[in-house]
């Protein structure tokens, strides 16, 4: 009997689907779901929501809700986790402050000045939740959705020994978008994808047993389709593999797409120097809220669909010991050869009963490898900045990000971070 704790069970984005995946899974039925928020109303809708599948499925799984983490965490087998940590204020500052340098990222979750203060935040909220496991649940897997998916399982897995896997929908969302552009069933299609989060690459992509990527480089030629996708038809073109995530995200990864309004506008139209994602994200949230609060209480039964998330598939893998593949962020423990030895990468993982099986890669085509490694040493210097309280190594990782660079000169960059830790000051305990 397995027992799986949920931390930031409210989240309107994760929570209700999460309950589908997991009351529909028969090798799950004899176990526990703790479901944990610090947000009181937001716990007791999900709560209904787990009550209400479970009751229409007739399903014998044990429900828990608690405001109490520790409890939660109190012999767990599985913690999944999908905090927002410290509220959305600072992601807006986080935002706002490089746009004054001229540094303009758009959603700022994984890199750059933005996604690297968001990693500086979300490590001590992280590990303080590893450093309880320690305690209570030492075996216990950690499923985390937090981003920055790359900084943060480097850090976790290098600050604790409690088992952290790094997920994220990018690599399955990203199949399904190559399976749509190319007008093809994706229950059809299959894919080997290894990089980075957010900036892995679909290294084969097949249809019925054979290469499908001849039919994207075809719908490329359409202005129509080209449009849709700027940036990432453009890597395309020049690196020669799809990258996952969107081509706004991959927009601010790079040197090339946003250093002017007129390259914005060219490479990410819709999103000019001063778009305000946060904000556009809060009213997206506010949104889906309403409307999933006011589905789970509404008359009639729930619809019950499983999402596509590998969290829940991870768990059943383990229980139930059928395998399954899955891409996750782990360590590089010789996994991709031509990336850095310990560096946080995305690769295919085996699961079953005996856990996670990171597969080998071997070498990445080297324009890709250069790509990614880019990045990789901004996340290097930001864990090392985090767990060790280095200022000058946080400087430093925002001084070689890229799009940073095409913008600032490295006075700027050293003006830049300043205002960022003051404005972050109350949520960096580690740089007090």
């Amino acid at each position: 009997m397995a027992k799986v704790a949920h931390i930031g069970a409210g989240s309107a984005g994760f929570g209700k689907n999460f309950l589908a995946d997991f009351l529909t899974r028969p090798s799950l039925q004899d176990s526990t779901l703790c479901l944990m928020d610090i947000n009181p109303d937001n716990l007791e809708m999900m709560h209904t929501a787990a009550k209400r599948i479970k009751a229409q499925l007739n399903s014998p799984v044990k429900i828990e809700a608690t405001t109490d983490r520790k409890r939660a965490l109190d012999g767990a087998d599985f913690v999944i986790i999908t905090i927002i940590s410290n509220g959305w204020e600072p992601r807006r500052r986080e935002n706002e402050i490089p746009r004054k340098y001229g540094v303009y990222s758009t959603s700022g979750c994984t890199s750059g000045p933005s996604g690297i203060f968001r990693g500086l935040r979300y490590i001590p909220v992280i590990l303080e939740i590893a450093r309880e496991l320690e305690k209570v649940s030492p075996k216990a897997l950690m499923l985390d959705y937090s981003n920055p998916s790359s900084i943060l399982p480097w850090a976790i897995t290098k600050a604790s020994p409690v088992p952290f896997l790094g997920l994220c929908h990018s690599v399955q969302g990203t199949a399904m978008e190559m399976a749509r552009i190319a007008g093809i069933p994706y229950e059809e299609t299959g894919h080997w994808a290894a990089g980075i989060n957010h900036q892995a690459w679909l290294l084969r992509f097949e249809w019925k047993g054979k290469d499908a990527y001849p039919l994207i480089w075809e719908k490329m030629k359409d202005p129509e389709v080209y449009q849709e996708n700027v940036v990432k038809f453009e890597l395309l073109k020049h690196f020669g593999y799809w990258v996952t995530e969107s081509s706004v995200h991959n927009a601010e990864y790079v040197a090339w797409f946003r250093k002017s309004a007129e390259t914005c506008a060219r490479y990410t139209p819709g999103y000019p120097p001063e778009f305000d994602w946060q904000g556009r994200h809060e009213r997206g949230a506010k949104t889906r809220r309403e409307a999933l609060r006011a589905e789970i209480y509404k008359e009639g039964p729930l619809e019950i669909r499983r999402s596509h998330e590998y969290c829940i598939s991870i768990i059943d893998s383990v229980v139930s010991n059928v395998p399954s593949r899955i891409n996750g962020n782990v360590p590089n423990t010789g996994l991709i050869t031509n990336l850095p030895s310990g560096a946080c990468v995305e690769v295919p993982i085996l699961v079953d009963n005996m856990g996670l099986h990171p597969c080998y890669v071997g070498d990445l085509p080297p324009q890709l490898a250069a790509i990614n490694r880019a990045r990789m040493s901004q996340d290097e210097l930001a864990v090392k900045g985090a767990l060790e309280g280095d200022r000058r190594a946080v400087e430093q990782a925002v001084a070689l990000d890229p799009m940073t660079a095409a913008a600032c000169t490295l006075d700027q960059i050293h003006e830049m971070v300043e205002e960022l830790f003051v404005a972050d000051a109350p949520f960096l305990p580690q740089f007090n």
